[in-house]
C-alpha cells in the first residue's frame, strides 16, 4: 500500500493551480504536480458554488472514495488536486470513479 499524506497547506493547493497541469470534466477537475517527496498527497476542494454544507461534504465524501480505489495505481511523487463542480454532490460514486481515472490516465500519472 502506498503511502499517501492529505494536502491541507493553502501554498501546496496554490502551488499546484499555478504551475501544475490540469484535466477538466463536467464533475470534477483534476490538477497534478510533482513533489519533492517519495509520497503521493491529495487534497480535496470544493467551493460554496457546490451547495449549502451536507452537499459540499457529500461531495468531497465521494471524490475520496473514487479516491482510494484509484490510489494504489498511482505513480509516487505525485500532488492531486481534486475541486469539485456544481454537479458532483448530484452523481454516484461511480461516474467520478470514470472520469477521475480518464482524467489520471490522461494525465499520465497512473501506472
Amino acid at each position: 500500500m502506498k503511502d499517501t499524506n492529505i494536502i491541507k497547506e493553502n501554498r501546496d493547493f496554490r502551488r499546484a493551480y499555478a504551475k501544475g497541469k490540469y484535466c477538466a470534466s463536467p464533475c470534477i477537475v483534476t490538477y497534478i504536480l510533482k513533489n519533492r517527496f517519495n509520497k503521493v498527497r491529495y487534497g480535496i476542494t470544493t467551493g460554496k458554488k457546490i451547495g449549502n454544507a451536507p452537499q459540499r461534504n457529500r461531495a468531497r465524501r465521494v471524490i475520496r472514495a473514487a479516491y482510494s480505489v484509484l490510489k494504489n495505481d498511482i505513480k509516487s511523487g505525485i500532488d492531486i488536486i481534486f475541486v469539485a463542480r456544481n454537479n458532483s454532490h448530484e452523481v454516484k460514486m461511480q461516474e467520478i470513479f470514470n472520469q477521475m481515472k480518464y482524467q489520471l490516465r490522461k494525465l499520465g500519472v497512473l501506472k
